[in-house]
């Protein structure tokens, strides 16, 4: 469940920067929602799995809270779930 999770985290990141970096400006700039619509739901499927996910494997792997939190954080900042994968086989070894 960890290889879908840093699967689900990677896509999740690459949704979120196209987001932020490539579509807000395009629907401020150029008045032109389109590619945010196109980006945001699966960006939002993608967030909502990443959660989902984090849930189970916190269980799982009896995480603790602060380790928790600090994986759903990283959901929130931009890049920050490109650390998921690597944090995650840190904390394997």
């Amino acid at each position: 469940m960890i290889n879908i999770f840093k699967i689900v985290s990677f896509l999740e990141g690459i949704s979120y920067i196209l987001l932020l970096f490539i579509a807000s400006p395009i629907k401020y700039i150029y008045d032109n929602e389109t590619y945010v619509k196109m980006l945001g739901m699966p960006h939002g499927i993608l967030f909502i799995g990443y959660i989902a996910l984090a849930v189970l494997l916190k269980v799982e792997f009896k995480w603790a809270n602060k380790e928790f939190v600090k994986v759903c954080l990283l959901a929130i900042i931009p890049f920050g779930t490109f650390f998921v994968g690597k944090y995650l086989t840190k904390k394997e070894d």
